[in-house]
């Protein structure tokens, strides 16, 4: 079988402040939304309360309109109450806490670049995993759309079992899984509500898949997304991961006392030799699949982008007896656009520009006999 790992940065649509072309003033609105939302939920605005939504309305061009308009990165739902007054003077706020308006800020949703989307269906066809992980996809009705009306119109064959679980984060950035028919799933669990003294664990989620194979043996896949290094302070978002890394590996100890076939796979968003993966990559018998003999990573040992060693990010990190059984890996990366003119390395001749890559992320398999 084929087990691999795929970071598909959505499907159809997303964040528009996700959006490669908007990166730079995009990465700004998310900040602006997250930071935005927190304020927002308070029971009592302050005088610097009101000051800092202000000036976070104008990062996300809500100040003049609640509908910015198609350059806009989101849209001020006011349901019922009002949060603010706009004059010629400028933007008043006029709630005094949350209990006086019912509404949201709410991030505007695109399609993703109806190539990138193609080459994505190329990647996964061209990978032909048994069982894929998939990781930003924003939906199961998603997944779903995806794999009726792409996979098989790009010369694949659509999966039997398209499975996910809405995780935590509110963009729509959660985590699922693709089967063949043969390898039916047999249970789900979810870890969307773990949490541990500083609170909630998983940014997205640690979704456990029991797939069963065609040769009767079960298979455990955790599918995980760790927090981002790209949003928060470095210390905060470190922590982060190596909570969310000791968590997986707690499930995976647990798991082991009983099971064989245990694979955590997924955007792990840190490197081997980072501090906060310490805990999975360290503390537990897991074997990372690049670590073998016949894994293939055409000169590049990253995952991420460029491919180089400090991109190293995506990961599929197999129990003993599925490292034993293991026969090559390898990472794909025919859908990533490499370097400033996507010279780095091949990629497929559909893609003549940086937005047309089916994702930043290579795909990463493993070829396992059981």
């Amino acid at each position: 079988m084929k087990l691999a790992s795929y970071n598909l940065e959505n499907l159809f649509l997303r964040a528009r402040a996700m959006n490669g072309e908007a990166y730079t003033d995009g990465k700004k609105a998310l900040e602006a939304h997250a930071e935005l939302g927190v304020i927002l939920a308070k029971p009592t605005y302050t005088g610097a309360d009101k000051a800092k939504i202000i000036r976070l309305l104008e990062t996300l061009r809500l100040d003049k309109a609640d509908d910015p308009g198609p350059n806009g990165f989101a849209v001020l739902r006011q349901n019922r109450g009002r949060l603010l007054k706009r004059s010629r003077d400028g933007v008043e706020i006029v709630a005094e806490g949350r209990a006086d308006w019912i509404g949201w800020v709410e991030l505007k949703r695109e399609e993703v670049n109806e190539e990138a989307t193609r080459n994505t269906a190329r990647v996964i066809n061209d990978v032909g995993a048994d069982v894929l992980g998939v990781i930003e996809a924003e939906s199961r009705p998603a997944l779903v759309r995806f794999n009726e009306n792409l996979i098989g119109a790009m010369g694949g064959v659509p999966y039997a079992h398209a499975l996910l679980i809405d995780g935590n984060d509110d963009r729509g950035i959660d985590v699922g899984l693709y089967a063949r028919e043969a390898y039916e799933v047999e249970a789900i669990r979810t870890h969307v509500d773990d949490s541990d003294a500083q609170g909630r664990i998983f940014s997205r989620d640690c979704a456990h898949y029991e797939v069963r194979t065609p040769q009767g043996n079960a298979l455990h896949v955790l599918v995980n997304h760790f927090k981002s290094k790209g949003f928060g302070s470095q210390t905060t978002s470190n922590l982060r991961r190596q909570r969310q890394a000791a968590r997986v590996k707690q499930i995976y100890a647990r798991l082991r006392e009983s099971e064989t076939y245990v694979a955590v796979i997924g955007d792990l968003n840190d490197t081997p030799d980072s501090a906060p993966l310490v805990p999975l990559l360290r503390q537990t018998d897991l074997k990372d699949i690049s670590e073998h003999a016949s894994f293939d990573d055409g000169g590049r040992p990253g995952t991420f982008a460029n491919g180089t060693a400090a991109n190293k990010i995506d990961y599929i990190l197999l129990s003993p007896a599925l490292f034993d059984a293991a026969r090559a890996g390898g990472i794909f990366r025919l859908g990533v656009w490499g370097g400033r003119n996507g010279t780095l390395f091949p990629h497929y001749p559909e893609i003549t520009r940086a937005v047309e890559a089916a994702s930043d992320h290579a795909a990463i398999w493993a070829d396992i006999d059981i």
